[in-house]
């Protein structure tokens, strides 16, 4: 693949990043945000003392989050499309848009799955503020092993593949990934500051909200860079699709 389909491929995914930015943007204002609203009331209801705000309210739920939210759709977007470049045709004989999307899923997973089953996600009003720089680079820790078991179970199962063939090479790679992975959760830290009074229906609802919002975000990064990515590498086909005339091979 040339440097020029790399660039274009870099800026489809970025739009395609913000694309899927502005659909999980959606999400978290309509599933997400209600949740917010009710950990921190919980928060206020239970404080002894209140303190100003630095940011309102209104501005973290709206243009807060929408510049977080956008932000790493586009930031991910282009890191995912440069992923893309990689893979395409090294993982199996799928088109660009199977590939897009089959990397979107890997990547839900070994990004934030992964990662959120070891330490999930909390609303604002939960955890200690001493220990959130602790918490914040257990949580990084997670995520960076988990990518790197992540290529290193597609890896193996290139490896085997000739010998064992692609459906139990992919079972051994997929066994050792959640072997290694149970590990990594036994020998990490574990954190748990949760408050004892705290509704476990608000909590559940709040994680659940936080996995719908990033499934809202790699599946329409999925479809859309897939969508971009095949429009430029099979050009002849998108023509014969919509109906142009395509000019015989000579």
């Amino acid at each position: 693949m040339n440097s020029a389909t790399v660039r274009n491929l870099l800026v489809r995914g970025m739009l395609a990043g913000l694309a899927a930015g502005l659909l999980a943007l959606v999400v978290a204002y309509v599933v997400g945000e209600p949740n917010v609203d009710k950990a921190i009331s919980f928060e206020h209801a239970h404080a002894h003392e209140h303190e100003t705000e630095a940011v309102s309210r209104s501005l973290q739920s709206t243009a807060g989050l929408a510049t977080g939210v956008l932000v790493y759709g586009v930031a991910f977007g282009g890191i995912a499309a440069l992923a893309f470049c990689f893979a395409l045709g090294r993982v199996g004989r799928f088109g660009p848009r199977a590939t897009a999307l089959l990397l979107s899923g890997c990547a839900l997973l070994a990004v934030y799955v992964v990662p959120f089953l070891k330490y999930p996600a909390n609303p604002p009003s939960v955890g200690d503020p001493g220990t959130i720089g602790k918490r914040t680079a257990l949580y990084f820790l997670m995520m960076l092993l988990s990518v790197l078991l992540a290529v290193a179970a597609t890896l193996l199962g290139k490896r085997l593949a000739p010998s064992l063939g692609t459906w139990w090479a992919t079972v051994v790679a997929v066994a050792a990934f959640t072997v290694v992975t149970g590990l990594a959760y036994q020998f990490l830290p574990a954190v748990n500051e949760v408050p004892k009074d705290f509704p476990a229906t608000l909590l559940w609802r709040f994680r659940l909200s936080a996995l719908a919002i990033q499934t809202a975000l790699w599946a329409g990064f999925g479809l859309a860079f897939g969508e971009l990515a095949d429009r430029l590498l099979n050009p002849r086909r998108t023509k014969a699709a919509s109906g142009h005339a395509v000019p015989a091979a000579h």
